[in-house]
């Protein structure tokens, strides 16, 4: 196997154990972001997530191995912030805090929508912890997302964007329900709201052309 298929399983591995990970952890009501944050010890849920990586992903968990050297090492880099921070992720495009309740699927259905909030990357680490809070404490929507440090070929700009989904883009009170919320946070600017269908359609926002469904 090439350097560049060594890679590409490495980032695969990786972004299943991520998910393992997350799953394991909400199943028991916890959060990487509160244990990291806390300085609560979560080696166990990392071994165990491991363990399971390697009984099902066999080819993967050795991928991730021969990236990291060891499970000790993650475990080390998740603490200093690797997918709770945007500024100290590297491994991912994106972190995701779903909502409490809320199916991780939830965000790929058509009916769903985002608002867009954009950041510079030297205020994003402190953006993404009110909105993420806020997520968990329902008082958004039902997931939320940024980008991170981990050089993006689809990025336009050197900005952070972050994500905030709602579960139907046609029930405008929830919208603006939480449209209002993040201005209680502290996102006032005006902000838009793209829903899925434009987003699965392949449009972007180009000069004197505009995908946002609702702006506020």
């Amino acid at each position: 196997m090439d350097e560049v298929d060594s890679e590409a399983l490495a980032d695969v591995a990786y972004g299943i154990f991520d998910h393992l990970l997350t799953r394991r952890l909400q199943t028991q009501g916890k959060y990487l972001s509160a244990l990291v944050e806390g300085g609560i010890d979560f080696t166990e849920d990392l071994t165990e997530t491991f363990r399971q990586l390697t009984d099902e992903y066999p080819q993967l968990a050795e991928a991730l191995l021969a990236r990291f050297g060891s499970i000790d090492t993650i475990y080390r880099m998740l603490c200093e912030g690797e997918g709770v921070l945007p500024s100290k992720t590297t491994q991912m495009y994106w972190i995701v805090q779903d909502a409490p309740g809320s199916a991780p699927e939830a965000i790929e259905d058509e009916h769903a929508g985002k608002w867009l909030i954009f950041q510079d990357p030297d205020v994003a680490d402190d953006a993404w912890k009110k909105v993420r809070d806020a997520t968990v404490a329902l008082d958004l929507g039902i997931s939320a997302k940024v980008s991170t440090a981990k050089p993006n070929p689809d990025s336009r700009d050197s900005r952070r964007v972050i994500y905030v989904y709602t579960r139907d883009w046609a029930d405008e009170p929830d919208v603006m329900r939480v449209r209002e919320n993040l201005r209680k946070i502290g996102f006032v600017d005006r902000i838009g709201y793209k829903r899925n269908l434009e987003t699965f359609a392949g449009e972007y926002a180009q000069k004197g052309k505009r995908v946002t469904y609702y702006s506020s």
